[in-house]
């Protein structure tokens, strides 16, 4: 776990450092208040330490500008002040403890676990991976029973996949994770450090691998069995995946008439090559088709069909380089198979991008809603009264909006499921268990995308305050509050997240890909701009101004390699990220993505989670190194 120490005193910040360090936190260190806010919002820790007074911003003032920017981090002061005003103008601030120097090492350590135990990062006293066992008091790893002696970077890493059991997580997440920024080393640490936890694991006779590596992505902790739900206990699961399966069917449908159009331009290029009639026009475009329908049949569930046209323009780019009539009889039992692909019954197998665990897609924002999107707005209350106050509202908003009611948390967790709603309205007054609504609150602030919640309550203390602002809400209204205030606040909220959207251009000349990546990354929080005529990169890029461009390789005209190059040769855009998307998985088109300047690449057919890992990795990697320039310019 990462800890933030803001501190200008050295001899203090190392003791801290010292002390925690000893307990297996990892620990960064600001000198003073403003780079204490730079490290804050660029980067996430699990908990922040600072002192008061502080030079360039004091301590009170950075609490507040981190509460008013939604930070939720525990924070703890630190200060040789110890009247009772000035702790509760540290409180008011926004803090969450309050200690006076000189202080006691051991009080320290025990209101550092409390405070991550209170913030829901550290609320198992054992973490568990079936027999395995990592303690954080102790800090000790144990399996069956016996220790096992690991160093603390092992201990970290350990304790980053337990705490984060269904994430995957890249190198350069980890690096991120568990080293400051200083001190950061290369991915090959990395590598090495969980080559030794795996070895020391299987040492101690634990079956199978318990981190799995994840090819081309990160690792993760490996999936344990889990029994199956009874009768009793049906298993619900979430509509996100029928949903972006659904997209994907539409989009498939949509599609049909530019497949037909490709399949015939294949079927004719073939019927030349038999009359030793195939002009070079022809044949750039049936290489051309066949490697779109190469990289995108397969989103739609035929990797078989895939495969088919990948060959195909193996053999049309044989015929281009040494042109031999004799190859259309290698190109037509080809091409017949994939048209019984393309014609087999429609249970055709479940596409790949619709087994990713998406979160619902939906529209984000009050500015996304058209005329068929409606905004859904899940008021959970036993006041009747407030639901349809709302409802009247609504008829005076410039975009539709529908409202669900629930009067109890736990048919709440049904509407989540079958309506998704944009936002929700939680009323504490008549809720019967206000610990549950706070863990209720934690959960929709944890899953991704998290859903807003505007939190009504008749006793409005500012403990009560603290409580709802650290489990994740949004906005908070004493009651009684008008039904207009209320709307005032869920506007606010939706479009604040419209704000923090990443923004990223992708370029291919295949709508269907388009439209299927479009479809991955915008439930994911992403503004995403497509562009099928490469013609118009320039000029869409700088209107657009993405955060990071997706490039198809194989593009009529200009292809993506001669984009990216474009864009590297540029002093502006010369940082831009970008990401590749390829049906060619040799080494020579490899070795062309990288020389031309790309980061990353990711192979057609496109696997979801695939591309929005390395998506999200990309962005959080280049904002960690805007931050390190950044500061190095200050120096």
């Amino acid at each position: 776990m990462k800890i933030l120490i803001v501190e200008d005193d050295p001899l203090v910040s190392e003791t801290l450092t010292s002390i925690l360090s000893q307990q297996n936190y990892v620990i960064e260190v600001a000198q003073d208040g403003q780079q204490g806010l730079d490290l804050a919002t660029a980067f996430t820790y699990d908990l922040i330490v600072l002192d008061i007074m502080l030079p360039k911003m004091d301590g009170i003032t950075l609490c507040r500008q981190l509460r008013s920017q939604g930070i939720q981090t525990p924070l703890m002061l630190l200060t040789a002040r110890d009247s009772s005003h000035d702790k509760a103008v540290g409180l008011d601030a926004g803090a969450d403890d309050y200690m006076v120097k000189p202080f006691d090492n051991e009080e320290l350590v025990a209101r550092v676990r409390a405070l991550l135990r209170r913030s829901g990062e550290a609320n198992q006293p054992i973490l568990c991976w079936g027999d395995l066992q990592l303690d954080p008091g102790s800090c000790e790893v144990s399996y069956a029973d016996r220790l096992i002696p690991v160093t603390p970077k092992e201990y970290a890493l350990l304790e980053l996949f337990l705490r984060n059991p269904k994430r995957v997580f890249s190198c350069s997440s980890i690096l991120d994770h568990l080293w400051s920024y200083e001190e950061a080393p290369g991915e090959e640490a990395v590598r090495t450090h969980i080559k030794g936890l795996r070895q020391k694991l299987k040492k101690s006779q634990i079956p199978g691998e318990v981190i799995e590596t994840v090819y081309g992505i990160g690792y993760r902790l490996k999936p344990q069995e889990v029994t199956q739900p009874t009768a009793a206990e049906p298993l619900q699961s979430s509509p996100a995946p029928l949903k972006t399966q659904a997209a994907v069917q539409k989009i498939w449908e949509r599609s049909q008439p530019r497949i037909q159009e490709q399949m015939t331009t294949l079927q004719q290029a073939i019927a030349a090559l038999e009359q030793d009639q195939l002009t070079d026009v022809v044949l750039s475009q049936a290489i051309q088709n066949a490697h779109t329908l190469a990289g995108s049949l397969g989103m739609f569930g035929f990797p078989e069909g895939s495969t088919l046209a990948q060959q195909m323009e193996t053999f049309f780019k044989q015929y281009q380089h040494t042109p031999q009539p004799t190859l259309a009889r290698s190109l037509s039992p080809l091409f017949k198979a994939l048209q019984q692909v393309l014609h087999s019954p429609s249970d055709r197998p479940v596409s790949q991008t619709s087994a990713m665990p998406l979160p619902s897609s939906k529209v984000n924002t009050i500015e996304d809603a058209t005329e068929d999107a409606t905004i859904v707005i899940l008021v959970i209350s036993q006041d009747t009264q407030l639901s349809e106050a709302l409802m009247a509202e609504t008829t005076q908003l410039p975009f539709r909006t529908k409202i669900k009611r629930s009067s109890r948390l736990q048919t709440a967790r049904k509407h989540l499921y079958q309506h998704a709603p944009h936002a929700i309205v939680l009323d504490l007054e008549h809720s019967a268990d206000y610990a549950t609504c706070l863990t209720f609150l934690t959960e929709l602030h944890e899953q991704a995308p998290s859903i807003p919640v505007v939190v009504l309550a008749a006793h409005h203390d500012l403990q009560e305050r603290l409580e709802v602002m650290r489990s994740g809400a949004r906005a908070f209204l004493p009651k009684p509050t008008s039904a207009k205030d209320v709307m005032k606040a869920i506007t606010q909220v939706l479009n604040h997240i419209e704000k923090l959207k990443s923004h990223i251009l992708v370029v291919d000349d295949d709508p269907g890909v388009l439209s299927v990546v479009q479809s991955l990354l915008q439930p994911w929080g992403f503004r995403v701009t497509t562009l099928q005529n490469p013609q118009q990169f320039w000029q869409i890029l700088e209107s657009d101004t993405p955060d990071i461009l997706i490039l198809d390789v194989m593009m009529p005209g200009v292809n993506g390699i001669e984009l990216c190059q474009t864009v590297r040769n540029d002093p502006y855009w010369s940082d831009l990220p970008i990401l590749f998307l390829t049906a060619h998985k040799d080494a020579a088109t490899i070795h062309q993505v990288y020389s031309s300047g790309g980061d990353d690449f990711v192979s057609k057919p496109i696997i979801g989670p695939e591309l929005v890992t390395r998506v999200v990795n990309r962005l959080e990697r280049i904002k960690l190194l805007q931050r390190r320039y950044q500061k190095a310019s200050q120096n």
